[in-house]
């Protein structure tokens, strides 16, 4: 009983560094792309959505950006947030919010933007990497955080190792 808790709270904390690293990682990512400019192109929604003013989301995930460098957490999510009203295209964007919603305790809140961005871009490995997170850690929904690890691992180019024990881990524990 104790070695299986250890081995949860283990497990845990390995989840939670190596989430703690991809948001670190996703915001470089983000503040890179909007300083140098996009080189690739955005993968194409599904779901067609009118976009309020881009320009302004930009300005606006702009100043979020800034705000969360400067420790600003509730500064950056109120712009981010304004940023996705005008254009809820914007994945990096939804995914940053999300993290920063997560990280104030409003897991329900987080998986449901996570939620809505997949519905715009569902081929965004990502999204779905961090909607099962929430998920399963936070949410206890071990059922939609299997179906996102496996869509995770089918978008990834790669085969995360650490994933595919976690799908084996729920597949276990769901049967």
């Amino acid at each position: 009983m104790v070695s299986d808790y250890c081995f949860f709270s283990l497990r845990l904390l390995k989840a939670l560094r190596a989430f703690c690293r991809f948001a670190a990682l996703s915001l470089s990512l983000t503040l890179a792309t909007l300083m140098v400019g996009c080189a690739t192109q955005p993968v194409e929604p599904k779901v067609k959505t009118t976009v309020g003013d881009p320009q302004q989301a930009l300005v606006l995930a702009q100043k979020g950006s800034a705000a969360y460098e400067q420790g600003d957490i509730s500064g950056a999510i109120e712009a981010w947030q304004r940023a996705v009203e005008l254009n809820h295209n914007d994945a990096a964007v939804l995914n940053n919010l999300a993290l920063l919603l997560k990280q104030k305790h409003r897991f329900k809140d987080a998986a449901e933007l996570l939620a809505k961005g997949i519905k715009q871009s569902p081929n965004v490995a990502d999204l779905h990497y961090n909607l099962a997170i929430i998920s399963e850690i936070y949410l206890l929904d071990l059922d939609r955080a299997l179906t996102h690890y496996k869509r995770y691992q089918a978008l990834s180019a790669n085969e995360d190792k650490k994933v595919t024990g976690w799908i084996a881990d729920l597949e276990r524990r769901l049967d």
